[in-house]
């Protein structure tokens, strides 16, 4: 079995950086024995083999039923009808998620008389469809061992869901949070008992009474560096620490950091919970509905045990004896709440069924508990989180009870739950779906246990992703497997899909959604689609999806991940707010002059280097290419040059040209002088413009916290990073001059004999400007001011090239995309060198390859328990919004499974405003108007007023005034035709018009409508 630190990084990418590397080597040399592959126990089967846990026994001793086509997604009809048994039929599917992981079956008994020792050699049990009392038994079992095997039992019955954690007598865990340790600056340490830290973050620290911090680098107060202190929060800007009296006296910088500390959880049995449970409540407007889905699901594994089986669909008898065990066991109980008698009917009528994005949901909480159980990392659950679904059965208690009854096929399970006419609703949704990657993945998958879009009933999905799968999307993205690399996601997805449910009708495009796709993805598309559902990556594409959405009166579910936590938002039409009704702060901007001269931390190095890549190895060689094909004539550039025109570009083009390198070793030459001119010459420049005793005027030193005076870097080859950086840096220039190169050119031999002949000028420093202004933005290079010297320069250069044969269309650059995730293209390579050299020059810590590739990267930390949560939330939103419930019934999601915590919160509610007292409108409201080939701005205007009730004062297309009276000659436009002013396309029907208002208060500002459509012309009658 290979070790995941062995195997390629691509495959744990995204994962890694939620676990991290101790993790990740904890669940390599982990074993999981797990009971149970209805819904819930394949979801967690799923999820913990693409996490890489070294060993998965899977166990269960029941045949393949038809009802497991609808929520098993690795049962398949020919498992059905050949009666095999589920353990038998699941096996390989699992097994091939990930190659790295032995996943193995048992067919030994689990009952009362089992001998239990076979658990011995797993660090985790996980039981889902297991008898309380067995339950109990396994659980003392495993709990009575040292060290304890982590156990962990998870259920979902019908409407109800479960799980239950107990990981001994005493858990340590190395990391609560999962966090990135906050460093913060300093701004003044006091010199009293307690001393008090003041920060000078413009952000509040967010540290809490309680926790340890770590200081380095103060100047004066030296006692402090490289110890640890538990603080006390003062204010959101400082706190306090131990006695400072008897130190010496603080006088400037210093970085505190947190420390994380080790804790210790103490587990109960289920036994000693069963009447006292502590429950994790993710619904706040529902606080007591843990302990009734405690007690009736209690209830439910006592009437089971009784009678062999749960309650039958709509029994009463069933549902009385059900209601009778709920009372007795909430007389149980030394916290109780009142048992709920309609919440019991509702359990005892679904419980035979399920609802399959219930089980994702939980799958993906259950799972994650797991990860906690072999890794130590991330707060466990503490020790009974429940989950229900009443929302979505609570409004089909009056349907009639042959509704529920099976009709021997995939969606029994679910018919059982929410009735045969709900579910013909769902096989009838035409959903689009953008995106296919891991939410869009598990989407799909619970689109085909659920039945939505059959070809039968007219439905159909549309997914579409112009993406192709890379090895990291194996990770997490569960339809895709090795022999899928390099092909379309969405085609893939769907082949895979149909596997689960031949029954879909999926139409896979490969388009992006956005401005340039209209024409596709038009107004008449969305006319004919049920719903909208994102599975993006990206703030900008949502809110573009958003706003269609929004235009054509469409439901939109919205969801995300980062690492271990997620939300969902439902958007529903004239109900509540969409996407783009709220806004996230802006992502906070590293200073130019920060990056360029004074880096603090880390991710300003990581930034500075990458943002040199992008300059030096596909900026350039773009504006390069670019320019020649502006201008194909050198000789003719080089005549408007002399005669002192202005060319965009000209100068830094020609430079890129005059230093281009013809052979192997002049790119080695180059990085060479790049290694001199960033790591050497900078600092003694800045040394230069401000030594070290350089005073601002306020007397304060210059050189102080968070800035940090560089230190020149004196080349030495025999230094790896140094060594790392010009090989690195060489075969870029190469690559990008289009320059050989082999193998043999990369020793160190071959390296040192090339830069021995190099010639390293003389520095000399020059007195320029350097910029200290935080709000100082980047130059435009395009427009940067070319001296006199350097015009002559050149225009030198030029001539020297046109008379050895230049000639541009002979000479073509080959600019580079940044590509993180391959590993032999050199771009991390050189990222990681110059940012870590960087960081030596400034005394900064470096950081290690992982790191570095996530920050340049911009790689957003990803599990796959997760993604499956979101799903499943998702989807269950989806069935309510299908059946027309009310706003009351929608939930938002917001979690982070690290804690864990799981917060379930009402939509917002859609805002209207009130422009006179019988008129007002929403996002969701549209305005229209029906024009003619003759309708003129004027007869556009009177028809609002007319049928609005409003005076226009502004009326605007795109970002085209068509009409402001203020403006001069505005007035004239009111006799032109609409044709006239906005000019549309032959095949053009409509335009949206922003109509703005006076408001009824003088002196506000006039306030935009909701969008005016405006139909040029009747077509058939109707409008176009």
């Amino acid at each position: 079995m290979a070790d995941p630190m062995d195997i390629d990084d691509s495959l744990y990418s995204r994962q890694r950086y939620v676990l991290g590397d101790s993790a990740m080597q904890q669940m390599a040399q982990s074993s999981v024995f797990l009971s149970g592959l209805g819904a819930l126990g394949v979801e967690v089967a799923k999820n913990i083999v693409l996490a890489g846990v070294k060993m998965v026994t899977l166990h269960d001793s029941k045949q393949c039923d038809v009802w497991d086509l609808g929520t098993n997604f690795f049962i398949r009809e020919e498992d059905v009808k050949s009666q095999k048994m589920r353990v038998e039929a699941v096996h390989s599917r699992v097994a091939e998620l990930n190659p790295y992981v032995q996943v193995r079956v048992s067919n030994v008994a689990l009952n009362h008389t089992t001998d239990l020792s076979f658990l011995l050699k797993y660090q985790c049990v996980v039981l889902t469809e297991t008898s309380l009392s067995l339950q109990k038994r396994i659980n003392s079992f495993c709990h009575s061992q040292q060290p304890p095997i982590k156990f962990i039992s998870c259920d979902v019955l019908g409407i109800c869901s479960r799980v239950f954690c107990d990981f001994g007598e005493s858990f340590e865990v190395s990391d609560p949070t999962g966090e990135e340790p906050k460093e913060l600056f300093i701004q003044n340490i006091s010199q009293e008992n307690p001393g008090v830290v003041t920060c000078m973050d413009s952000r509040t620290h967010g540290l809490q009474t309680g926790q340890s911090v770590s200081f380095r680098e103060i100047n004066g107060m030296n006692e402090l560096n490289g110890a640890t202190h538990q603080i006390t929060v003062l204010s959101p800007y400082s706190f306090a620490i131990s006695d400072t009296s008897s130190f010496s006296p603080y006088l400037h910088g210093g970085i505190v950091q947190m420390v994380k500390m080790p804790k210790t959880y103490h587990f109960e049995t289920m036994e000693q919970q069963l009447q006292d449970p502590q429950l994790l409540i993710p619904d706040f407007s529902k606080p007591e509905a843990p302990l009734q889905s405690h007690t009736t699901m209690i209830a439910l594994d006592i009437f089971q045990e009784q009678h062999t089986r749960l309650p039958n669909i709509e029994c009463s008898q069933d549902w009385d004896v059900l209601l009778k065990i709920t009372e007795e066991v909430h007389t149980t109980l030394k916290n109780k709440a009142s048992v709920n008698p309609s919440f019991v009917k509702c359990v005892s009528r679904c419980a035979r069924g399920c609802l399959s994005p219930l089980a994702a949901a939980v799958g993906g909480i259950a799972s994650q508990e797991v990860l906690k159980a072999l890794t130590g990392k991330f707060t466990p659950l503490q020790q009974w989180f429940y989950l229900d679904a009443l929302e979505v059965v609570q409004p089909l208690q009056s349907l009639p009870v042959e509704e529920f009854a099976p009709r021997g096929d995939r969606y029994d399970a679910l018919r059982a739950c929410i009735g045969e006419s709900f579910c013909v609703e769902l096989h009838k949704l035409r959903v689009f779906m953008v995106g296919c990657g891991a939410i869009g993945c598990e989407m799909l998958k619970n689109f085909a246990l659920l039945g939505v879009g059959l070809t039968t009933c007219s439905g159909e999905i549309c997914v579409t992703d112009p993406d192709l799968i890379e090895k990291s999307n194996l990770n997490r993205q569960f339809l895709f497997r090795s022999h899928h690399i390099q092909k379309p996601k969405s085609i893939t997805a769907a082949a895979v899909t149909l596997e689960i449910n031949p029954e879909l009708n999926i139409d896979a495009n490969l388009h992006k959604v956005c401005p340039a796709t209209e024409e596709t993805f038009n107004d008449d598309f969305y006319s004919r689609l049920s719903l909208v559902i994102t599975a993006l990556d990206n703030v900008e594409a949502r809110r573009y999806v958003d706003s269609r959405s929004v235009s054509n009166q469409k439901a939109l579910f919205d969801s995300g991940t980062m690492g271990t936590k997620g939300h969902t938002e439902v958007i529903v039409p004239n109900l509540t707010e969409s996407y783009n009704s709220h806004r996230d702060p802006p992502e906070e901007e590293i200073p130019f002059c920060t990056l360029k001269s004074f880096p603090a931390v880390i991710e300003h190095t990581i930034q500075w280097a990458r943002d040199k890549f992008e300059s030096a190895f596909s900026h350039k060689p773009s504006m390069y290419n670019m320019f020649w094909q502006n201008h194909v004539s050198a000789v003719n550039v080089l005549q408007r040059m002399k005669a002192g025109e202005s060319m965009d570009g000209g100068f830094q083009v020609i430079k890129v040209l005059s230093r281009r390198p013809t052979c192997w070793e002049h790119c080695l030459a180059l990085a060479r002088l790049k290694f001199d001119k960033y790591f050497k010459r900078k600092a003694l420049q800045l040394l230069h413009s401000f030594p070290l005793d350089t005073r601002l005027k306020d007397g304060t030193l210059f050189w102080q916290s968070p800035k940090r005076p560089p230190a020149p870097i004196e080349f030495d080859l025999k230094d790896p990073l140094h060594f790392g950086f010009v090989v690195s840096t060489a075969r870029l220039f190469a690559g990008i001059y289009n320059v050989p190169h082999s193998e043999k050119n990369l020793t160190y031999e071959a390296v040192a004999s090339v830069l021995t002949e190099v010639t390293i000028p003389e520095y000399k420093p020059a007195e320029k400007h350097i910029e200290t202004d935080e709000m100082a933005k980047k130059p435009d290079q395009m427009k940067l001011t070319v001296s006199s010297e350097e015009e002559r320069e050149a225009i030198s250069h030029l001539e020297e090239a046109i008379t050895s044969g230049f000639r541009p269309e002979g000479f073509h650059m080959t600019p580079m995309l940044f590509e993180k995730d391959d590993d032999s293209n050199g771009h991390i390579d050189f990222v990681e060198t110059a940012s870590a050299l960087r960081a030596r020059m400034y005394s900064i810590e470096a950081a290690d390859r992982l790191q570095t590739k996530r920050i340049a990267g911009k790689i957003i930390p990803a599990i796959a328990t997760a993604t499956a949560t979101v799903a499943g939330l998702v989807a269950l939103e989806m069935i309510k919004v299908t059946g027309g419930y009310g706003f009351e019934s929608f939930k938002n999601c917001f979690f982070n499974l690290a804690i864990p915590v799981v917060v379930l919160t009402e939509t917002a509610r859609v805002r209207r405003t009130q422009i006179r007292d019988d008129i007002s409108f929403s996002i969701w409201d549209r305005w229209s108007v029906v024009g003619h080939e003759n309708f003129t701005l004027s007869d556009f205007i009177n028809a609002v007023r007319e049928n609005y009730g409003i005076e226009p004062t502004m009326v605007v297309h795109g970002v085209k005034m068509l009409y402001v009276p203020i403006m001069p000659g505005h007035s004239k436009r009111l006799k032109l035709t609409m044709q006239k002013l906005i000019r549309p396309s032959a095949d053009r029907k409509y335009v949206d018009l922003t109509v703005s208002f006076a408001p009824e208060t003088d002196g506000d500002e006039d306030l935009p409508g909701p969008p005016v459509r405006y139909h040029f012309r009747h077509e058939d009658g109707n409008k176009a």
